[in-house]
């Protein structure tokens, strides 16, 4: 026979539940009689079929069932949704990004919906061993497990800097494009690295090459490259941590006319965009390996792919504000590579370029209007597709973004 213990209701206690009723007795007067809570009363007549259908026995027998252990996970119990799980966790989707998306397409129906801790004790909890542990390697940590986090800073202060405080309110607020957070992806033994920057509107993701090193004078000249190809319009700001690679922010800021703004050290959720959207290269960049080796179009396939990801801060659009806002960049003649019919990147003369990114598909889905569609009225383009990955066509898509608290934290410090 179960032994339930002291904690949960006993067969008499049922008994005497059922007794209570026929007598017309009050859900208190019950509780009264075999020294229970009233709640716990009303959950268990409202869990087994109310005052008019209650059985004892039959309660007694389902909650028997229902405290085995262990018991049988969802994704155990559910393969079409293990392997819906499985599927986007190849396509580097965010166990959050997954969770989300299947509410939104699933609805109602229960036995497709998951949250993302019940996908992160699967990857972290071998022993449930639903999930295979080499998927582990398609987050964006690469991480089968938690670490504790901490950091201290101690660089030295760059001289002359202007605050984050004062950067102006429509930097704050996202309201306007143009204010853009930037920072540098570190390779092996920090001997190389990629210059990234994020719109804080959008979240539209840049990334350029340092060739020559990533010292204070090359990081001024490539970044200058780069913002001087953007239109006016999106050249506001630009927010970055207090890295002795922006040693020279005065003469970049009189060669581009950009404000630049720096964060409070150390303070990297300040630059919360900039900070998640380095997490996610990762995927693309691993730690421990020379970025020297990556081309332009790799690099560009990186973005791209980031680019056309669902953002939980664009509401798991896929084609949000951040794909409008790339087509005006495009407008300006910004280096982006053509892609073929078969989805490859091609050059201009039609022949294929080499990509060392793994294979990633991007899938297409309407966008709703945002607020950058009504700066930059009529732009649209089709979704990308990397190194001729095939798109999910059972996909209609929004991730990340996980930077999503970081931004919350830094705008409500900010006055927002």
């Amino acid at each position: 026979m179960w032994d339930q213990g002291t904690r949960r209701l006993s067969l008499d206690e049922r008994i005497e539940i059922r007794l209570g009723l026929e007598r017309g007795d009050s859900l208190r007067a019950i509780a009264r009689s075999i020294d229970r809570d009233p709640a716990t009363v009303s959950r268990e007549l409202n869990a087994n079929g109310g005052r008019h259908d209650y059985r004892p026995l039959k309660a007694h027998r389902g909650a028997e069932d229902r405290a085995r252990r262990p018991k049988p996970t969802k994704l155990a119990a559910n393969p079409k949704l293990r392997t819906r799980v499985v599927a986007d966790l190849e396509h580097l989707w965010s166990p959050e990004q997954i969770a989300a998306r299947l509410r939104e397409e699933f609805g109602d129906d229960d036995t497709m919906h998951i949250s993302h801790e019940t996908i992160y004790k699967t990857l972290y909890l071998q022993g449930r061993g639903e999930l295979r542990r080499e998927l582990a390697a398609c987050l964006r940590t690469g991480r089968a497990r938690r670490v504790a986090r901490g950091r201290l800073e101690t660089r030295g202060r760059i001289p002359d800097m202007v605050m984050i405080s004062e950067r102006p309110p429509e930097a704050l607020d996202r309201a306007v494009p143009g204010h853009w957070e930037g920072d540098l992806l570190m390779g092996k033994e920090n001997k190389s690295a990629i210059g990234t920057l994020v719109e804080r509107s959008t979240r539209f993701l840049m990334l350029f090459e340092l060739p020559h090193g990533r010292g204070a004078e090359q990081v001024r000249v490539a970044l200058t490259e780069v913002i001087k190809s953007l239109p006016a319009s999106l050249r506001r700001s630009l927010t970055l941590d207090q890295g002795r690679e922006m040693a020279e922010h005065i003469r970049f800021r009189i060669d581009t006319g950009l404000e630049v703004y720096f964060c409070d050290p150390p303070s990297p959720w300040q630059r919360g965009s900039n900070e998640n959207t380095n997490g996610l290269l990762r995927q693309y960049f691993p730690k421990g390996v020379d970025l020297s080796t990556y081309s332009a179009a790799d690099l560009q396939a990186a973005a791209d792919s980031l680019n056309g990801r669902p953002r939980k801060t664009l509401g798991w659009q896929r084609r949000g504000s951040a794909s409008l806002l790339r087509r005006t960049v495009e407008s300006a003649r910004c280096f982006v590579p053509n892609l073929g019919e078969s989805g490859r990147i091609v050059n201009l003369n039609g022949e294929e370029v080499p990509s060392r990114l793994p294979q990633v598909a991007v899938a297409s889905a309407p966008a709703p209007p945002s607020p950058t569609a009504i700066l930059f009225p009529g732009v649209g383009a089709p979704a990308r597709v990397l190194a001729g990955a095939q798109p999910r066509g059972d996909h209609r898509d929004r991730h990340d973004d996980d930077q999503h608290g970081h931004d919350q934290r830094a705008d409500h410090l900010h006055g927002m």
